[in-house]
């Protein structure tokens, strides 16, 4: 029969009887204590109460207070020859002003002063060489930009140890974020950030704070880093392959870094702000981004009537391996598949919306018949009767459901079956359409510079097309000049002018027709150079041609016939009426006869063939290219090439054969010969 186990155990130390919560097993450190106080060496079977296990402890503490003791005063003693460094230290280093109650940068008084940074004052102190004391305020303003009015107080300052260790640490952890960073965008400049990313520095600073708190900060890549990674994939559209080597991070982070960027500016409130028609309201529109000569030329009512451009853009995709949809992208007109996003923009090439983007197989007349339909961004409530919508052939047939809602649309003219020239009176009534039309090709050229955009995209990448357009279009609204302003009083000048011409009709067509002038040759002869043609200068030009895309077209123009066959006439009766025939640009089969009366100081009529020649509003780029040459070009190009250079030099062309050679005279000759020797 076993026994039962002890109620109670002897202390080894003291023989004190102790009890099971009393009672506790000796350690290692004990046992040395205990072998050297009692002589007796206590085996794992032994137990000691609590008095003498704080005996022990005390016995152990004051050991190593005394071998600590030892070791501060060998060390005391090593060090003894060795000077302390004192709490600060005077660097030759300029410092601002300390004072909480003034700016320490432009020295201004209060109220609304904020700390300084420290990663602000030590980025100051590396591109400005100048300390800002900790805790020094300044304007809430010198932080949003840079700083240019930065002036020292002192040319030497004061740095405790702290301040000292706080700036190498942080100098230290900038040399290893450059070894890792290789494009810097704190370091470049504006004009490199516009090359780079399509926006100014400030415009990217503004730009951040709308994607604070939505994208995540991760090691390899800051905020703003994830920012202007996105830039520069809307910008110049490189591969992700070439970012993540630019950037040195992975390609895997580039993606979801341009994921959630883009995100971030669509949930958040960026594109709500600048893009939408609930994003301005009709007064503003009118007020501040409305030409006056569009007032001028379509608004019965200027201080209540909206004039808004609209037109579609293709985004190019790759072909899909959905059969359904390859069919319902693929564009009959482009021969390419395409999505077309629908443009609003007003007549100073603001960006008003952007819908879609839609199938190919939609033409822009039944989009927008489905934009107003289901009442898109409330658009309904937006626009009102006798707004004006400025839009191209292409938008037709969505002609009588906007006379239904009490929107005027305006569009160029149509030739009947059958015509091949537009009449007077519907060149010009076109020509007023174009004058501010041409804004929207603009904003569509302007949504194609962000080169990824103007790019085939692939597939995965049709989800967030919308998305892509809509942000480039808001940054747009928010960071770049208007596509079209000038001065009101010129706007309304030219206007009225327009106006003014687009009911006059074109007596020199009559004169051409009545006479058959088109059809006879012997009232004319050919003239070398034109004396008595009147000098004009640029001024002239723009006022002849309501215009300037004419004048860009006209060094090409008279280049290729000045190089070719240019005949130039001169009536025999009428010595200052012109007649020239000149090559279309477009067909190589197809040429136009245009004629141009002048006086001794201007241009007074004009006349061509070609389908927009018979307006006066302006002329076409056919009579503007011979009145550039002969009035404006031959005086001051004399001995300058005019025009593009040809480069068809360096292609070789097919066409051009050799000549045969006829081998039997040459065998003949040579057996002549041989018989004569």
């Amino acid at each position: 029969m076993l026994g039962k186990a002890p109620r109670f155990y002897d202390c080894f130390q003291c023989g004190r009887r102790t009890k099971p919560k009393d009672r506790f097993r000796i350690s290692k450190d004990h046992k040395q204590v205990l072998s050297k106080l009692s002589g007796r060496t206590p085996s794992e079977h032994h137990f000691i109460c609590n008095r003498c296990r704080h005996v022990c402890r005390s016995y152990i503490k004051q050991k190593n207070d005394r071998y600590r003791k030892t070791d501060n005063f060998e060390t005391e003693n090593r060090t003894a020859s060795v000077p302390l460094s004192p709490p600060s230290v005077v660097l030759p280093f300029p410092c601002t002003s300390r004072g909480h109650s003034y700016c320490c940068i432009c020295k201004k008084p209060g109220p609304k002063l904020i700390v300084v940074p420290t990663d602000v004052r030590h980025r100051i102190f590396i591109t400005r060489e100048v300390i800002i004391p900790a805790g020094s305020r300044c304007c809430p303003v010198h932080l949003q930009g840079t700083i240019d009015d930065l002036k020292p107080a002192t040319e030497k300052t004061t740095l405790s140890r702290t301040t000292i260790t706080q700036l190498i640490k942080f100098l230290r952890d900038e040399v290893i974020r450059q070894e890792r960073t290789r494009l810097d965008f704190n370091s470049l400049s504006n004009a490199e950030h516009m090359d780079l990313l399509g926006i100014s520095r400030e415009s990217l600073v503004d730009m951040e704070r709308y994607i604070e708190g939505r994208v995540r900060a991760t090691p390899a890549r800051s905020v703003r880093t994830s920012l202007a990674i996105f830039l520069m994939k809307m910008r110049g559209g490189e591969s992700n392959k070439v970012l993540s080597t630019l950037f040195n991070v992975s390609k895997s982070s580039v993606r979801r870094c341009i994921r959630s960027v883009r995100s971030a500016l669509m949930s958040g409130e960026f594109v709500r702000e600048n893009l939408g028609f609930q994003h301005i309201t009709r007064e503003k529109v009118i007020r501040d981004h409305t030409r006056e000569i569009a007032k001028t030329l379509f608004s019965e009512d200027p201080d209540r009537q909206v004039i808004l451009v609209l037109d579609g853009t293709y985004i190019y995709i790759n072909k899909s391996g959905n059969f359904k949809f390859q069919r319902q992208s693929f564009s009959l007109h482009k021969g390419r598949p395409l999505v077309k996003p629908m443009v609003i923009v007003s007549t100073t090439g603001y960006f008003i919306s952007v819908m879609g983007p839609y199938l190919a197989r939609n033409n822009d007349a039944s989009i927008l018949n489905h934009i107003l339909e289901t009442n898109v961004e409330d658009i309904r409530g937006w626009i009102q009767e006798d707004d004006v919508f400025i839009v191209d052939r292409g938008f037709r047939d969505s002609a009588a459901y906007l006379e239904k809602l009490g929107i005027k649309a305006e569009m160029p003219a149509f030739m009947t079956r059958g015509e091949s020239q537009m009449s007077t009176d519907s060149a010009n009534t076109s020509r007023l359409v174009t004058k501010i039309r041409w804004v929207v090709e603009s904003a569509n050229s302007r949504i194609k510079q962000w080169t990824y955009l103007s790019r085939i995209l692939p597939s995965h990448q049709i989800p967030f097309i919308g998305d892509f357009v809509r942000i480039v279009c808001a940054i747009s609204n928010r960071y770049l000049k208007p596509l079209s302003c000038a001065p009101s009083n010129e706007d309304q000048a030219i206007g009225c002018k327009m106006l003014h011409l687009s009911h006059q009709a074109n007596r020199l067509k009559d004169y051409v027709e009545e006479n058959h002038l088109d059809r006879r040759t012997a009232c004319w002869r050919p003239i070398e150079d034109v004396e008595d043609f009147p000098r004009l200068d640029e001024e002239q030009l723009r006022s002849l041609t309501c215009g300037t895309y004419q004048l860009r077209l006209s060094p090409n123009y008279a280049q290729e016939h000045l190089e070719g066959d240019c005949a130039i006439n001169i009536h025999k009766e009428e010595p200052r009426l012109l007649r020239v025939r000149l090559q279309s640009r477009h067909v190589s089969s197809r040429t136009y006869q245009l004629w141009i009366r002048y006086d001794e100081a201007n241009v007074v009529a004009w006349y061509c063939k070609c389908r927009a020649g018979a307006r006066v509003v302006g002329m076409c780029a056919h009579v503007a290219a011979i009145v550039w040459y002969i009035g404006f070009a031959r005086h001051r190009h004399q001995d300058q090439s005019i025009g593009v250079r040809n480069w068809g030099e360096y292609v070789e062309d097919a066409a051009n054969m050799p000549l045969p050679i006829d081998e039997s005279d040459s065998d003949d000759s040579g057996e002549a010969s041989d018989t004569e020797e």
